[in-house]
């Protein structure tokens, strides 16, 4: 067997490029480390940002679970006045509307005319109680005039007539 030998030329530029190959290694290694610190670091910035997107996105929830809760609560609240407003006509919507117009004066009227009749209805009271009484012995002395039995007969049938 025969072996081809290199030429010391090519042993030497072999040996100069292990070893500048071998010198470069620690320099490489640094800056793969300094990299891979590099890598580190951002992998760290981006966890931290990713905590605050998921606590954000889990208050924003939270927040949408009120806001739900509260419009469940007030749906169901409404859920009857909905159903009464449902029934109305569109006549009676006009009517509440025009009643709603007339409710200044309404208020108006009820404390100028009708509060100061009602608190005075106490002594009033027994005033209609004296004119009744009156009115009674009135028409029982009309009727015990003689000849008013008769001219009571006599005008009912000409009313009947008429």
């Amino acid at each position: 067997m025969v072996f081809n030998l290199p030429s010391p030329r090519a042993v030497f530029d072999w040996a100069v490029e292990t070893t500048t190959t071998v010198v470069s290694i620690p320099g490489r290694v640094l800056n793969l480390l300094t990299a891979a610190e590099e890598v580190v670091r951002r992998s760290q910035e981006l966890v931290e940002r990713t905590d605050a997107v998921v606590t954000s996105a889990e208050d924003a929830v939270e927040h949408a679970r009120r806001v739900t809760a509260a419009v469940d609560e007030i749906l169901e609240t409404t859920k009857p006045m909905l159903r009464f407003v449902n029934e109305l006509s569109a006549h009676e919507i006009e009517a509440a509307i025009k009643l709603v117009d007339e409710l200044p004066k309404l208020a108006e009227h009820m404390i100028k005319d009708i509060m100061p009749i009602l608190g005075t209805l106490d002594r009033v009271g027994p005033d209609i109680h004296e004119l009744l009484d009156v009115t009674k012995d009135v028409r029982k002395a009309i009727l015990g005039i003689p000849g008013f039995a008769y001219l009571r007969k006599r005008g009912n049938g000409r009313e009947l007539e008429g």
